[in-house]
């Protein structure tokens, strides 16, 4: 009954917009997009004797956009499922596990100040929605998980031609309750609400001001989140209680373009306060990425991230990327900041980058990341072994363009793993195997139905 009413709805909303005035304008498009996947080790190795594992999950969207005089409206439907989730007739039972069908943006954005006003505009943006800026590193719309991730949030814009400057806040309830504000920030699902497994913020506030400069942007950025205080039970059961604990992270962003042949990324964030369990903190990222730009067929470029780790007293030095797409940066596999945790240590990841574009439609890339602990961690194992050392991955993509709306991508990777790494203080695998692959075939289909 459910799906029959959201049919009818969409039906309806396109006959409505059909008799609008020239002036407005309605699009509506789609995306579907499965994936396969081999996972022999992927987020963690496996322990011998385990098998690999293989699935395929399917993104299905549903996307509606107006817009008209100094409003814009945007309407984002999604089911995510794996191939076989529900049985062939009809799945009477929803289950947290199960993604299934979800409302993945509902926002309407104003603009207050007048459209006369062509060289700045004022607006608010309303809703649930994704937020994206700089390179996602931090805030991004973690577009490779299926479900991907949006906030419901209201975001305060005003944009010049060069400057950008976004004054955002959130405020999250489980439920619509008579009494008291108290937030169960462990989120439901088999997925994590941030980029490190950590718990759902209470409220979020940011303010983002990016400038353009010839070939790139600076920015910066001052973001914090409140948590829920909680207390622990006998049975290690969170007992939520009044008040929060604050943490702040701030630091710049930079890119730009030298020479027509160089490009260079770099970013520093600081973070401090208190985090989700309540502990002191703080701690820091340092980014740098040169690339150089052969030609428009091959680029090659070389970086370093540094995450810092451990902890100094009572006060952690452990950095969290908030809400981010770690896909995009530490490594394919997913090991860190993403899908399994591992330990408070810290990240230091020296990569070299490839990408090759034989032409419009075709592209490959290669990367190469060696990974280690950013401070030393004890392998209860094998004292004499190495402190830092994480690992190496490679990484290989490639991409083609059916058409300008069906695309095909693929990938493989392999990780070199070490004995720290599945050590019971980072990733605690017993029995690992040295070596682990994943690999991936995605069709990514994105019609246009309507537009007016």
């Amino acid at each position: 009954m459910k799906k029959k009413l959201i049919a009818v709805g969409i039906f309806g909303i396109i006959f409505m917009f059909d008799f609008l005035p020239l002036q407005a304008q309605f699009s509506l498009s789609g995306q579907i997009r499965p994936r396969s996947e081999f996972r022999d080790g992927q987020g963690a190795p496996l322990s011998n004797g385990l098998a690999p594992a293989f699935f395929i999950s399917q993104r299905t969207r549903l996307i509606a956009g107006f817009k008209s005089y100094r409003l814009k409206f945007g309407l984002s439907l999604q089911d995510v499922r794996l191939w076989g989730q529900d049985v062939s007739t009809i799945n009477q039972t929803t289950t947290q596990n199960n993604n299934g069908l979800m409302l993945h943006e509902a926002w309407a954005e104003i603009l207050l100040t007048d459209t006369t006003l062509k060289n700045k505009a004022l607006s608010l943006k309303i809703g649930r929605q994704e937020l994206v800026y700089d390179d996602q590193r931090l805030i991004g719309n973690l577009d490779w998980l299926q479900q991907a991730r949006t906030h419901d949030a209201a975001v305060l814009k005003y944009e010049t031609y060069q400057w950008m400057i976004h004054l955002a806040g959130a405020f999250n309830q489980n439920t619509s309750n008579s009494s008291g504000t108290i937030y169960y920030s462990t989120p439901p699902g088999n997925y994590a609400a941030n980029t490190n497994g950590g718990s759902m913020y209470k409220s979020m506030e940011f303010l983002y001001i990016g400038k353009k400069l010839a070939n790139g942007n600076v920015s910066f950025l001052f973001f914090t989140d409140q948590f829920n205080k909680y207390t622990t039970d006998s049975n290690a059961t969170k007992i939520f209680q009044t008040g929060v604990w604050g943490r702040a992270t701030t630091g710049l962003y930079f890119n730009d373009l030298f020479l027509n042949s160089v490009a260079v990324t770099a970013s520093t964030y600081y973070q401090f306060g208190k985090n989700a369990t309540g502990q002191p903190l703080s701690s820091y990222l340092l980014s740098g990425f040169a690339k150089y730009i052969f030609n428009k067929k091959i680029n090659t470029g070389i970086g370093i991230d540094y995450t810092s780790g451990g902890k100094s007293g009572n006060t952690s030095n452990t950095f969290d990327p908030l809400y981010g797409t770690p896909h995009k940066f530490w490594g394919l596999m997913d090991y860190y900041y993403a899908a399994s945790p591992f330990g408070k240590g810290g990240l230091v990841d020296v990569y070299l980058k490839t990408k090759y574009t034989p032409s419009e439609k075709f592209w490959i890339t290669a990367d190469l990341h060696s990974f280690s602990s950013a401070t030393s961690i004890v392998n209860p194992n094998n004292l004499s072994s190495n402190k830092k050392g994480l690992g190496t991955e490679l990484d290989f993509v490639g991409s083609y363009s059916i058409t300008k709306q069906v695309n095909i991508e693929s990938g493989y990777s392999h990780y070199f793993s070490t004995a720290l790494l599945t050590s019971p203080n980072v990733k605690n695998i017993a029995n690992a195997r040295s070596g682990a692959n994943w690999a991936y075939l995605m069709l990514d289909i994105k019609p246009e139905f309507f537009f007016k």
